[in-house]
């Protein structure tokens, strides 16, 4: 069963994006549109440029922002609040998935590649505020973002997460690698699965898997 496999559980990591919203809710089309803007006035290249070098970034060093960084020494701090800057007009409460998190044991945190404000602004619409122990962006790993290992080794640190007790939620597979590496149970949330050997499990819906552990 799977809440038996859950059993030594009592640390729950969430990512954001596209986890604990669904991807219907299509927010990042909105960042998407925002990085390529960015990346345009930043670098002074055309439209076709920017979105070649945005899922270049993306690819090669886990995310747009990333490769930016290492690549043209961009401040992360004003790009972070540009691109996060989105209507949040297409999220709504959900209240079961609020009574699933909520009834989790032990300790709970949100990990994203996004900021932590961006963060709150998502849970707030989702109606999910108060329900996490800490909520962690890319800046608490100094702008290291997953799938780095290096990222969730810094982050697991200030959260006092214990990988071998702690259970990961992620709709990108490449995030979940690190995890498994560092003995944490991994679930994949995304409409399709992924087939790969750092995947335990996957769901199309996190809340009827949270409903496993009643």
């Amino acid at each position: 069963m799977v809440k038996d496999s859950f059993s030594h559980v009592n640390h729950w990591v969430f990512d954001l994006d596209n986890t604990l919203y669904p991807p219907s809710a299509r927010l990042f089309d909105q960042i998407e549109v925002k990085m390529t803007r960015y990346v345009m006035d930043a670098l002074k290249v055309d439209q076709p440029e920017a979105n070649r070098l945005r899922d270049l970034y993306w690819r090669q060093h886990g995310t747009t922002l990333a490769g930016l960084m290492r690549e043209h020494d961009l401040d992360p701090v004003p790009y972070m609040i540009d691109v996060h800057n989105i209507s949040l007009d297409h999220l709504q409460i959900d209240v079961d998935l609020a009574s699933r998190i909520a009834a989790l044991p032990g300790h709970k945190i949100v990990y994203t590649n996004g900021s932590a404000p961006y963060a709150e602004r998502v849970l707030q619409a989702r109606g999910l505020s108060g329900l996490f122990d800490g909520i962690y962006g890319v800046e608490h790993a100094d702008y290291l973002p997953k799938p780095e290992q290096a990222a969730f080794e810094q982050v697991f640190a200030q959260a006092g997460v214990a990988p071998t007790s702690a259970a990961m939620f992620e709709d990108d597979p490449r995030n979940l690698a690190a995890p498994h590496q560092m003995g944490m149970r991994t679930v994949h949330v995304a409409p399709a699965p992924h087939s790969a050997d750092h995947i335990e499990y996957h769901t199309d819906d996190l809340t009827e898997f949270l409903r496993h552990f009643d």
